[in-house]
């Protein structure tokens, strides 16, 4: 293992302490007030997590439209961080292309990825 790697190395238990679940976009709006392009999303997690809010860099990439009934995955256990005058309560998961723009990382399956599913 890398030096860098075993450095930030962490245990299985600190891993599972992370509840990352399947939410649901049901809202998109512009985040003018951000210091980078953003959107502030309303997500449904299902009936166990409820609706949460979410700012999300994710412009470059997609458009508010097709955000809308898109599955993705969330971090829901981090305390809520305030961002301008928004509250944003879940962080939505997501990975660089090689331009620095966020992909979103959705469930392959998404008929059988119920809302609220958790992530192992």
């Amino acid at each position: 293992m890398p030096d860098s790697l075993a450095r930030n190395a962490i245990f299985y238990s600190d891993f599972v302490k992370v509840d990352m679940r399947v939410g649901e976009i049901i809202e998109c709006r512009d985040f003018a007030e951000a210091r980078k392009p953003a959107y502030q999303l309303k997500i449904d997690f299902g009936q166990e997590i409820g609706l949460k809010d979410s700012s999300a860099q994710i412009t470059v990439r997609y458009k508010k439209e097709e955000l809308i009934g898109r599955k993705i995955i969330g971090v829901v256990n981090f305390p809520p961080k305030k961002i301008a005058n928004f509250t944003s309560e879940v962080l939505v998961l997501g990975v660089e292309d090689k331009e620095g723009a966020i992909i979103l990382l959705e469930p392959e399956n998404l008929e059988d990825a119920g809302l609220g599913s958790r992530v192992y």
